[in-house]
């Protein structure tokens, strides 16, 4: 499935334009990434009532007119909430809504945003919504306790990890230090990095790619940056460029 995974360029939080009105992790954008026949990378939330949805942020306020935390509503309450940067009325999805959306056409990719002590809830939402899914999914974290609930789950999918140089915000420079050379990996067991652009060379990231695992990059949207993944790293994730070419999104055709 791997291979499959990796096969075509992927549209980062759907291919979304939010200047022509198609918002990040909306169905708009995922309607024009199946449209180009790109893979879909997308995020879940946890919600108060612990069901997965299709979104970004821990809280409302920079997607959609309402503010709070994900945390603090639930699915049904979500699911009814508009993203304010769409044209096409398009509203919070939930996980079992994108899956039932796009129905296997193309390839998703879907990062588990880190949820403190419920990431066991969120591994457990997730697993139970996609156990029966036909199309080809795979997971992917910066929290390798995630991944390791996933591993507990027995779940099939094929599982990675988030790499970036940088230390997240909040946590120690132990945790920075671990998370960037991979030290988790004897308890993740990753089948695959997701890591940032400028992060490519960290000496663990090259040495995962050597030994002939794959490496997928972020967020490829300059034309330098995709030359440099292009070279260094096995497929992008991608916006405001033609993955193809790497020249910026056209404004003649922004679709491309």
């Amino acid at each position: 499935m791997l291979q499959q995974i990796f096969a075509r360029p992927i549209a980062h939080r759907g291919h979304h334009d939010v200047a022509n009105g198609i918002a990040e992790n909306a169905k708009s954008a995922f309607v024009s990434a199946i449209a180009n026949r790109y893979s879909i990378e997308c995020d879940l939330q946890l919600t108060g009532d612990n069901q997965a949805i299709v979104f970004h942020d821990e809280k409302l306020d920079r997607l959609t007119p309402h503010s709070g935390h994900v945390a603090d509503i639930s699915m049904g309450q979500a699911t009814r909430i508009p993203l304010k940067e769409s044209i096409e009325g398009d509203h919070i999805m939930s996980f079992a809504q994108l899956l039932e959306f796009v129905n296997g056409r193309v390839p998703l990719i879907v990062e588990l945003k880190t949820q403190g002590t419920r990431n066991k809830k969120l591994a457990e939402a997730v697993h139970a919504t996609a156990k029966d899914y036909l199309g080809i999914l795979c997971f992917k974290s910066f929290d390798p306790d995630l991944i390791r609930h996933l591993h507990r789950l027995k779940d099939k999918w094929p599982k990675g990890i988030v790499v970036e140089r940088e230390t997240p915000p909040g946590q120690t420079a132990w945790i920075g230090f671990r998370l960037r050379h991979l030290l988790h990996f004897p308890l993740s067991r990753p089948d695959f990095v997701s890591c940032d652009v400028d992060s490519l060379d960290l000496p663990a990231v090259r040495a995962f790619r050597a030994s002939g695992r794959k490496v997928m990059s972020w967020t490829i949207d300059t034309p330098a940056r995709w030359e440099k993944a292009m070279a260094e790293a096995d497929q992008i994730v991608f916006e405001d460029v033609n993955p193809r070419t790497g020249r910026a999104r056209s404004k003649e055709n922004p679709a491309l």
